[in-house]
């Protein structure tokens, strides 16, 4: 199915929904569209994006996503694709092209990737169709799709701007931090992620990677956190 402008009958069928469900979510915002005259009308490419939000739990779960009855998740802590060295703490770019090919370039250096063009080519095709900004200083930038072939082991890039850059942030104000995702599989299940996005939903969070005085400190408050949610968990459920 090409990117094309779609009814909400179609995208009903698509996402496996009924059509009240569909409106009710364009209604109310989640599920990108725009409204010409009485009709709605979506994307297929912006929908995509948001359905792999969903998956990677960038964005609140209002649908379920689809696996294959046989995949077998494979599941991928924080530290087993995050180190120090992966740690850009003082980006230079002040505009967003400018920020993606300063990260895609640390990833290259760092071996992460074959081909730096391709990699910032899909992560700026994956900005144009939707902002990665989710607000409260925090964007998550990761490609469309998944090539095995030009990420050469799953990794994430963590690139800090202390004054911040219009990344088109769902609030509106600065983007101070940058989380790059290099992923090598279209069913990766990525548990660390949305456990990362429980963690910097406070502004206390971002302030303490804002004033962070190292890489090393960068790495140590994001494993920290990831610690004491994981300890958290038992309680909360208790």
């Amino acid at each position: 199915m090409e990117d094309r402008l779609m009814t909400v009958r179609e995208i009903a069928a698509y996402l496996k929904l009924n059509e009240r469900t569909v409106l009710k979510l364009a209604a109310q915002g989640p599920l990108p569209a725009v409204r010409v005259g009485n009709q709605w009308r979506f994307r297929k490419a912006m929908i995509d994006a948001w359905l792999d939000d969903q998956m990677l739990g960038i964005s609140r779960r209002y649908v379920a996503v689809p696996h294959a009855p046989d995949a077998v998740p494979m599941l991928l802590e924080l530290e087993s694709c995050f180190e120090p060295r992966h740690v850009a703490p003082e980006l230079v770019g002040t505009t967003k092209t400018a920020v993606i090919e300063e990260l895609a370039d640390h990833a290259a250096r760092l071996g992460l990737i074959r081909d730096k063009r391709w990699f910032v080519g899909a992560l700026v095709e994956r900005e144009n169709i939707m902002p990665t900004a989710i607000g409260n200083g925090i964007a998550f930038l990761h490609t469309l799709n998944r090539h095995p072939d030009q990420v050469l082991r799953p990794f994430m890039v963590l690139g800090r701007s202390r004054a911040g850059v219009d990344f088109h942030a769902l609030d509106g104000m600065p983007t101070h931090l940058f989380f790059v995702l290099g992923l090598r599989y279209q069913a990766l299940h990525l548990p660390w992620l949305t456990k990362l996005a429980r963690m910097l939903a406070s502004p206390e969070a971002v302030a303490d990677l804002l004033a962070a005085p190292s890489p090393e400190r960068m790495y140590q408050v994001l494993v920290a956190a990831e610690r004491r949610l994981s300890e958290a968990r038992p309680a909360a459920s208790a």
